[in-house]
Parts: structure tokens; C-alpha cells; sequence
């Protein structure tokens, strides 16, 4: 309970902390703007979802901008929530998911991939890098399929000996890849963020 996020998640009625990780990055590297649409991937419990709901105005509150899309993705349940579109108990990584997400965007297309998702830990550090660096990768897959040119990718990964495989592969891909870690995230964790923006043109 001394966690300042926990607290201002509360008073803010965000899901979970996490909401801040994307609230921070957003602040620092404007990725979410009025009209885009959007695929949360492990989008349980939803805060990100509702941070991306407020953004990019998929409610129509603002009447003055455009109105976005969210659609959001996770193995787990998520309880509903006002402005977005919620695939429960679904596989992002499945190719009968990621139809089913083409068939959700109205334009069959995104301007932004969220991913703050993880495996289950088994403790074994290496193996869970690996298994979320594979994720990651299995991601990049759906965004060449659904992602516009000049779109944005964050993922989460956790730190380790695969993680230049991922950037470089971003790199072919995008124009603009970093490094970030949001106050937001626990000191000792050793998750970090990978954003790539501008999403290249693909030649056929």
C-alpha cells in the first residue's frame, strides 16, 4: 500500500497501476491521438485499454476531434468497459485471433500495437525472457499484416541476451525504435519497453 501508483490508480478509477507505465510513455513520445485505432494485446485487467479509450477518443466525447477504435486482446477474461471492444479468453498469437481482430477494426487496420503482456513466470529467467521475446516477435508478425504505414509498436520485454534480435528487427521495420523505462515500472524489474514509430511502408 505505499506504492504511489496503486493509490493514484484508485483515485483516478484506472484498472491497475499499470495505467501510468502508459500514461508516462504517451506523455513523453505522443503515440495515442484522437482517431487512431488501436490493438491492446493482453489487455487484462484493461488499464491500458482505458488510457487508449481517453486518448484517442473512442467514445466521441470530444466532438471537435475525430472519434478511434480500441480493441483489446487477452488469454484471461477482461470485464467490459465503455469504448472498447474486448476479445476474451483469446490467443493474440493465433491466427484465428488475429482475424478475428481484422474483422473487429473498421478499416481492417491499426495505428498503434500496445503490448504489456507476459507469460506466466516460471522463475527460470532465461526461459521467461525467451518466451516473451518470442511473443514480441509473433506480434511484429501481426503488425505487418494489420499496421499502417507511420504506425507505432510498444511491447513489453524483460531484459536480457535476445533483446537486439527484437530491436533489430524493429529496426528493419520502423524508422524510430528506443529504449524506454517508465517511472511507473518497479526499479527492480527488469521489464523495459520497446517503441518503434514510423512504421515503413511495405513493398510488395
Amino acid at each position: 500500500m505505499k506504492d504511489p501508483y496503486i493509490k493514484e490508480a484508485q483515485a483516478h478509477n484506472y484498472r491497475c497501476r499499470s495505467a501510468f507505465k502508459l500514461l508516462e510513455i504517451d506523455s513523453k513520445h505522443h503515440i495515442l491521438h484522437p482517431g487512431h485505432h488501436v490493438i491492446d494485446c493482453g489487455a487484462a485487467p484493461g488499464a491500458w485499454s482505458q488510457v487508449a479509450v481517453e486518448k484517442v477518443n473512442s467514445l466521441g466525447r470530444d466532438s471537435a476531434a475525430r472519434a478511434g477504435f480500441v480493441v483489446g486482446v487477452d488469454l484471461l477474461n477482461i470485464t467490459p468497459l465503455d469504448g472498447a471492444v474486448f476479445l476474451s479468453n483469446s490467443d493474440i498469437t493465433d491466427s484465428d485471433t488475429q482475424r478475428k481482430i481484422i474483422s473487429v477494426l473498421p478499416s481492417g487496420r491499426a495505428d498503434v500495437i500496445l503490448s504489456d503482456m507476459a507469460p506466466n513466470a516460471t522463475g527460470i529467467r532465461d526461459l521467461d525472457h525467451q518466451r516473451l521475446v518470442n511473443m514480441c516477435l509473433s506480434l511484429l508478425e501481426l503488425s505487418q499484416r494489420v499496421l499502417l504505414p507511420g504506425g507505432t509498436f510498444l511491447c513489453k520485454v524483460w531484459d536480457g541476451s535476445e533483446i537486439s534480435l527484437v530491436r533489430d528487427r524493429l529496426r528493419q521495420r520502423f524508422q524510430d525504435v528506443r529504449t524506454v523505462k517508465p517511472k511507473a515500472s518497479r526499479m527492480e524489474s527488469a521489464e523495459i519497453y520497446l517503441l518503434a514509430k514510423m512504421h515503413k511502408q511495405q513493398k510488395h
